[in-house]
């Protein structure tokens, strides 16, 4: 599987995100070298912020529709870590592997160690690919970040770190 070309397909979907001022994440879910479903991150600006409406999550809910298809054999491509609620759907959802750009320092999910928690996620076989087109996915969120209207994540240890590289 060409890991960098579905990168660029999430990566342009966080660039459309962005461009609606929206914090730049994008997925897509790919089974059989074929995108099967896609989103981008959505509600992370306004007067009413939410927390759910996560790239991953919408791929999720449209992935939910999909039949006769093996989730364990459909590879994720996001441009940033899956945080950790991301990631638990992810695993409960069944998919085989994540493959992302930029490291989440703050929020991501997939170092958690799975050894030491119950059954349904301890017994979970999740191949983990980090870094694939790091730099691309980076220079979005710096973008992101220094804009002077945006303010989700504003002083966060996320946006410390992405600036300061």
């Amino acid at each position: 599987m060409n890991y960098e070309y579905f990168m660029r397909k999430a990566l342009n979907l966080a660039e459309k995100a962005l461009s609606k001022g929206e914090f730049p994440v994008g997925c897509v879910m790919v089974y059989q070298n074929k995108v099967l479903v896609s989103g981008s991150r959505t509600h992370s600006k306004g007067t009413i912020i939410n927390e759910t409406d996560h790239a991953e999550i919408i791929a999720l809910q449209q992935l939910a529709y999909k039949k006769d298809i093996e989730k364990g054999k459909v590879s994720v491509f996001c441009n940033l870590e899956p945080c950790l609620m991301c990631y638990g759907a992810l695993i409960l959802s069944g998919i085989g592997e994540i493959v992302y750009a930029y490291e989440d320092v703050m929020g991501g999910g997939t170092s958690c160690d799975l050894s030491i928690l119950t059954p349904l996620y301890k017994n979970t076989r999740i191949s983990i690919v980090p870094n694939i087109l790091r730099s691309e996915s980076l220079r979005l969120f710096k973008t992101y970040f220094l804009n002077p209207e945006i303010n989700y994540l504003q002083d966060s240890l996320l946006e410390t770190f992405t600036l300061s590289q």
